[in-house]
Order: C-alpha cells, then structure tokens, then sequence
C-alpha cells in the first residue's frame, strides 16, 4: 500500500475501490440503530444525522439495521426495506450524503429470535435470554422466501441510491442463529451439519448478487468469535468466509460476540482495539478486503491496525457519534481536536436498547442536528462560567463557538471536577480524553480560562450571562462516630490523597459504591489477562471462543452495603450494568442490602462499621470505610438571573450525561 504524502495516517486517508465505488478513506462509520430509522416523518433528520458525518470525511457510512420482512423487526413497526415507496423515500438519506461528498450502505437485518415482537422468527424455536417472545420456527420454505426477501432489500436499497449493503450476519442475529448450533437444531436443507447452516447466508449473498450486478458492492458482516456456548469455531469462520467470496461478497466487516454473550465486547473497560487479532487471522486467510472493528476510538489506533495488515478498512460507530468531524480533524492535523468517545453506552446504546432516540454523552448534539443548534450569536455579550467540571466545560466551549466572550472560572489548579475522579477507576481511563479534548477547545476558542481562582460576587458582576457550574461535595451521612479517622471520602480515595488498608467497607453501592469497590480490588492486568478473566480463548481450539475464565487476582477484600433491598447495581446502565456487576462478582466483593447504619467505632487496629440487616446486628471488622452515600450542590453562589446547571443544579450520581446535555440546550438558547 503506497502512502499519501502530508498526513500522520497515510494508510487511513489511502482511497479504497470496491466494485464500482472508490472510498476516499478506511474510515468506516459502523451501523447503529439511531431512533430515526423507524418512522417515515423522521426521515428529514436521518438524512441530517448522516449528512453531518458525510461533511465530517468518514469514508463509509453504514445505516442501523432495516429489515428484509416484517418478521425480521426488530420491534415492532420498526425499519424495513421492503418496497419501492420505502426505497423512493430513501433517496433523502442517500442525496444528503452525497451532496457532501460521502458514500453510505444500507444494512439489512433480520432480527430473528431477537426480534421484541411476538411474530419474531428463527431457524428454531429456542427463546432468547433477551427478548420475552420465543420465536417460530421458520419452515423449510420460509427460510428459502427469507433468502430472497433479503436479495429484494439489496436490489431496493440500490435502487434507493445506496453506493454499498451490508448484510448483517453477526451480533447473534437470525444468520447468526442459522450458523450456531445453538441455535440451529434443523435436519432439513439448512441445518444438521456445519455446510448446512452456512447454505442460508451463502444463498442470500448468491442472490443478491444476482439481482445487483457484479461491481455494485456487498459487504458482510461476519461473527469472528461467537463468545456464547456452541457457537462456530474458528474453521467454519474461515470457511464461510471462504463460501462468502465465491457468492459474490465484496467487503467482510467484522463482528464480535452475540448481544446474549456474557463477555463485554465494546464497553469502556474493554481494552482499546481488543479484537484486532481475530480480523488480522481473517485477513490472512481471505482475498477480499476486511474491516476491523470494536472499540476502536484514536486515528492512531486505526492506522496501527491497517500500518501492521490486520485490516483494509476500520470500523467505528460510536467514535462518529462523539465527533463527527473525526475523519476531517486527523487528515489535517488536529487529532488532538477529536471528541473522542469514552465507550460509556449511556446515550448511544443504552438509549437504543431502551427505545430513545440515540445520542452521546460527550456530543449532545448527536441525533439533534436540527434541533439543537449552535449558530453564531447577534448579541455582542459577556458570560462567566464558574466551575470547569463537565458541565461547566460544556457551557464555555458552546458559548465561545456561538461568539461569546468566555471566562472560565475553576478553583482549583486543573480543569475536570468529578470527571478527574471517574478517569481514575479502572476501565474509565478513556475520561482522561474528554479532559484533553475541552483543554484544546479551550484554547482553539480562545476562552479566558482562570484557574486556581474562586468567583466572587463582585467579579461575576460584571459580566452579561454568569453560568454556575460549581458541581457538588460528598454527602456524609449523621452516622455516630462518622467523624473517625479511618473513614474517609470517595473523592479522598480516587484522588489519591489518602489510601485505604487491605480490609475495605464501602458505605452506598451505586455507580459511585460499584466503581471505587472496582478501583479497591482491582490489580493492573495486561490484555491477555484481562481476556483471560472473562473466559475468552483461542477461537481454534475453543469452540465459540469461550473458556474457563481464570481467577482475578484481588488487591483488597471489600464489603459493600447500600440501604436499599434492591440488588446491587441493577440501577447501572442497561447495556454496561451486567458487566460491572460481574466484575464486583469476579473479584470476591461482598454484597449487602437492607442495612441500617447504626454507629462507626474505632478498633485498637481497625474499624468496625455496625449494621442491622434483617433485624440482626452485624459488625464489619475493616481496616477503613470509604463514604459513598451520594453528594450535595454546591450553589453559593446561585441568585436571580443567574443559570445553574450540572451538579449544582441536581445532585444526582454524577451525570455527566445529562450535565453536558444541559450545558448544550443553555448555551443554544442564550
């Protein structure tokens, strides 16, 4: 592969030919469903969200998912592709793109068992563990009308002016279901040996081929590693990618892990560009181009992955939701520029899997694109922001890029507020992004950032618009002998400034309790190590991917105890919860719920935290207690016209989400 003279990643910005199309990069913008693929009358901002991410220079765009029938939904009444009304319509989406230079695929998914509907489908009637409806079990006719329902959406997305498919064979989706045995119980032409199950992706690749012509591209999105018990192994992999390219695909994109695989696949505390490997083997064994993905977030970790010929393209969904100028900063050198996402779920996937319009923490404006505007500002005004947490950076970076004159007020020597807490609990690293991100728009925008200095009364005076971002302080509990030496606060225990013993009692257990009862037991570990904590093997010898996972080793012994009877953590977020509660699990971290907290004494060589659970009196023997029992607004300084926001505005489990979305929707309304 030559290079392209004047940037930092010329393996990224090299142009690609697939078929007819030429892709003026390798950046890929992955499928993610959006909110707005379901309902006609939203079609106007589809076409604006894709729009914007054209303009940005990714190279491919990839649409969420739209069914080849109505038994495919994935809920119900939710995106098809099934007619030529629906293809005509389409046409908004693919001109929007196109007038600004990209080039998009459709993807075609049938949900199968997945499917939130009680019409769902698949290759058996074995229920999933994440949807309430067992499917029907497809006759053997029906799987053949499938095949072709497929091979029709194809032909309409390219009448619809699609430059490419993707058809979706990965996540645990109906071909998914078709090539598993865990899934695939059928002795008729599609199922009972591994050829069998491979007949149905390879005869929807066959005849959509047929109704496309050979240079219009198809890209398949194949399962590398199942990670769920009797999955595919590795050689029927290779194999039907083998089948794959003799049908006519053009692009295989890479999936990892079914959606009801107990291993976390693309969450923060995954490691950054875990998979790569396994697209690497597939590469090595196919002759058409591959597409790496899965927690893939840097323009240098991209062109790593292409630079050491592990892939031809790379894939990012959520990256484009955070930044969707991410292509166009890195080609010209502001790499250092990019919002960079932080894999969180909390507005993209969570909002998915919860039926709310898709977002991103770090960009509000994701999925608003005509609603929430930044335009420049008529009035010619002065804004103080004091506090520089999340909330407070999202406020001064919108109102200078509206045209404000912007000072920004933070007390203490550095720039983050609780957001330099949550960077340094293990799996969160990638906040430390965030951080460097809003440091360099500070500085692009010119925002008179004042650090190590307190806002008075009579400063803010004197400016337009003052914004009160001054975040909150840890709530201590009126618990008897609270005030002990050897009780400390969350905020002391992540920062650093003081360090807890070997015995640890963790008082509240929500995200702020499950994180720093993380932070307390866990041990540096490399990738391999953290592959093998979760079960993950060789694909070749393990069938699925799917080991025994081996035993964390535990820097701490921690007890953590809320009052509510609830279990622990299941307030976490939808798509992430499970995953963090597995982790407290994995590393031995005992649970309580129900307790009363009835005093705190001091031991000759310890502490003893005294609890009533079930009307029993229990004392926890500990070293020390860390204080997680939520947090109080910092507002002093609140007063008539001035705009509280953030923390300051609600205490609430520090959400950031929602700190930096309320920052977004002031600013724009200013």
């Amino acid at each position: 592969m030559t290079s392209s003279p004047g940037t930092a990643y010329p393996h990224l910005f090299q142009p690609l030919e697939l078929g007819r199309l030429t892709l003026r990069n390798r950046v890929v913008m992955g499928s993610m469903h959006t909110g707005f693929d379901d309902h006609p009358w939203d079609i106007g901002k589809l076409a604006a969200f894709y729009a914007e991410r054209a303009r940005g220079g990714v190279g491919l765009i990839v649409t969420g998912g739209f069914s080849p029938n109505k038994r495919g939904w994935l809920k119900p009444f939710g995106a098809e592709m099934t007619s030529r009304l629906q293809a005509t319509r389409h046409q908004q989406v693919t001109g929007a793109v196109h007038e600004e230079g990209g080039a998009i695929a459709l993807q075609v998914l049938h949900a199968g068992r997945y499917g939130y509907s009680p019409f769902n489908v698949s290759a058996s009637n074995r229920k999933s563990p994440i949807t309430p409806f067992r499917p029907g079990r497809l006759s053997t006719r029906a799987v053949d009308r499938t095949a072709s329902d497929f091979a029709r959406s194809v032909a309409l997305a390219q009448k619809a002016g699609y430059d490419a498919v993707e058809i979706m064979g990965s996540e645990g989706y109906l071909i998914n279901q078709f090539l598993a045995a865990r899934t695939n119980d059928r002795t008729d032409a599609w199922g009972g040996t591994a050829e069998k199950r491979m007949r149905f992706p390879v005869e929807i690749v066959r005849r959509s081929r047929e109704l496309v012509g050979d240079d219009f591209p198809i890209v398949y999105r194949i399962s590398l590693i199942d990670l769920v018990e009797d999955g595919q192994t590795w050689d029927e992999v290779v194999e039907l990618a083998h089948r794959l390219e003799e049908a006519g695909v053009t692009v295989l994109n890479t999936g990892i892990g079914w959606h009801e695989a107990r291993v976390p696949t693309i969450i923060t505390q995954v490691p950054r560009a875990a998979w790569r490997e396994y697209s690497g083997r597939l590469k090595a064994e196919v002759s058409v181009p591959v597409c790496a993905s899965n927690r893939i977030n840097t323009p240098e970790l991209a062109e790593d992955i292409l630079a050491a010929g592990q892939a031809d393209l790379v894939s990012m969904a959520r990256p484009l939701l955070a930044d969707p100028e991410f292509a166009a900063k890195a080609e010209a050198g502001r790499a250092d520029e990019i919002n960079t996402c932080i894999a969180c779920n909390q507005a993209c996937l969570d909002h998915a899997f919860s039926n709310k319009p898709v977002s991103c923490l770090v960009n509000p404006r994701a999925g608003r694109e005509t609603t929430l505007l930044l335009g420049p500002t008529r009035r010619r005004a002065t804004v103080a922001v004091v506090g520089a947490g999340p909330a407070g950076l999202a406020a001064a970076t919108s109102a200078a890029e509206r045209g404000f004159s912007v000072t920004l007020f933070e007390k203490a020597p550095e720039i983050g507020g609780q957001f330099r807490l949550a960077m340094a609990v293990p799996g969160k690293e990638d906040f430390a992004d965030t951080l460097r991100y809003y440091a360099r728009r500070l500085e692009v925008l010119g925002v008179d950032l004042r650090l190590g200095t307190e806002a008075t009364e009579d400063v803010l005076s004197s400016y337009d618009e003052v914004v009160l971002a001054t975040g909150v302080a840890p709530r201590v509990p009126a618990i008897p002998g609270i005030e002990s030496l050897r009780v400390l606060r969350y905020d002391e225990v992540l920062s650093g400034a003081k360090v807890p013993g070997r015995r640890v009692a963790v008082i509240g257990a929500g995200g702020i309790g499950v994180d720093v009862s993380v932070w307390l037991t866990h041990s540096p570990e490399t990738h391999d190590q953290w592959m093998a904590h979760w079960g993950v093997g060789d694909p070749s010898l393990h069938r699925g991917g799917l080991t025994e996972p081996k035993a964390r080793e535990v820097k701490r012994e921690v007890t953590l105890i809320q009052r509510k009877t609830t279990p622990i953590g299941i307030g976490l977020g939808k798509t992430s919860g499970w995953a963090h509660r597995a982790v407290l699990k994995q590393s031995g971290v005992r649970l309580v719920s129900g307790a009363t907290y009835d005093r705190v004494e001091d031991l000759e060589n310890g502490v003893a935290l005294h609890v009533t659970v079930d009307g029993e009196p229990q004392a926890v023997e500990v070293d020390h207690v860390v204080v997680c029992a939520g947090q109080e607004s910092v507002r002093g300084l609140a007063g008539p016209g001035r705009h509280v926001i953030g923390g300051a505005d609600v205490a609430a489990e520090l959400d950031a989400k929602r700190a930096i979305r309320q920052a977004t929707e002031l600013v724009a309304a200013l």
